[in-house]
């Protein structure tokens, strides 16, 4: 099943999106790191559509699933913003299991809205040992250099929401269109509303002085993002949205594998017992397709 791959793709893309943000955001905006990856989104995603031909198919596009296009593209814009803030206030290992607390949301919407009931009471408990396993990673013991308070997790819930209406909004609006297309028709929604942002704070002035090195890192963030996005929105364009939501979100594997290695965030053992749990529930979920 293609759509299974696509969606697994997704996750290890989506992974590797964190790692190399968190390095782009040490010292850079995180606003203006969104805007400037965004760019690099939608040229890789307009390529894509040029690769595959769908851009003759522009016209053709329903007014109801273009809507839902630009109200998915707004969303995940709120969510890309809220997100990289987080990011740049606290520790990964803490950011992203909330951040993948959108898949609990996203199962239940799925069921409601598009009635994706099949194994429903699997779903249910996979659902349950999701969130049992996001809580025990939240109470993650603080590490060092960890942005005091408590306002990075606003954020990150605040992106969780966002990224669960995303997916919502997203299948319906790429129902008849090519997924590509509707990827790249999304990011210039983002691309508007990430640049209104920045201009809107007078964050552009910091383009000047923007570090060369964090400048290569936003730029590859931005790569595995398109590279995630063309892959997630393939999967949930041919397959279940309850299914392969949860598989995109095994992207914490690989982003804790690197935060280890790569800025040295260990895991307590409480910790870890939440991350096997996240595991768990999505291999049950997948597998109960």
């Amino acid at each position: 099943m293609l759509w299974i791959i696509a969606a697994i793709l997704s996750a290890v893309f989506a992974g590797l999106t964190s790692i190399l943000a968190k390095c782009g955001i040490k010292k850079t905006d995180s606003d203006l790191a969104t805007a400037i990856r965004t760019i690099v989104v939608l040229i890789f995603s307009w390529v894509m559509v040029f690769v595959v031909g769908s851009q003759g198919t522009i016209v053709e596009i329903q007014p109801k699933s273009l809507i839902f296009l630009i109200l998915s593209g707004l969303a995940t814009g709120a969510s890309w913003i809220c997100y990289f803030k987080a990011l740049s206030m606290g520790d990964i290992n803490k950011v992203v299991p909330i951040d993948k607390s959108s898949t609990i949301l996203t199962v239940l919407l799925a069921i409601i809205c598009f009635g994706e009931t099949s194994n429903l009471v699997f779903k249910l408990i996979a659902t349950v040992i999701l969130a049992l396993g996001i809580f025990l990673m939240v109470e993650k013991k603080k590490t060092e250099g960890q942005a005091k308070g408590r306002s990075w997790m606003i954020y990150a819930v605040l992106s969780a929401v966002f990224a669960a209406l995303t997916s919502i909004l997203a299948k319906v609006g790429i129902s008849g269109v090519e997924s590509n297309l509707g990827t790249a028709i999304r990011t210039c929604v983002v691309l508007v509303m990430a640049w209104g942002i920045v201009f809107a704070r007078g964050k552009q002035k910091q383009l000047l002085l923007l570090d060369k090195k964090e400048l290569l890192f936003i730029s590859l963030s931005g790569i595995a993002t398109g590279a995630s996005w063309l892959c997630y929105y393939y999967a949930i364009g041919h397959g279940l949205v309850s299914v392969v939501v949860p598989i995109d979100k095994l992207s914490i594997i690989v982003t804790v594998a690197f935060s280890y290695f790569v800025f040295k965030e260990k895991l307590s053992k409480k910790s870890f017992l939440g991350l096997c749990l996240m595991v768990a529930g999505t291999l049950l979920m997948a597998f109960f397709k």
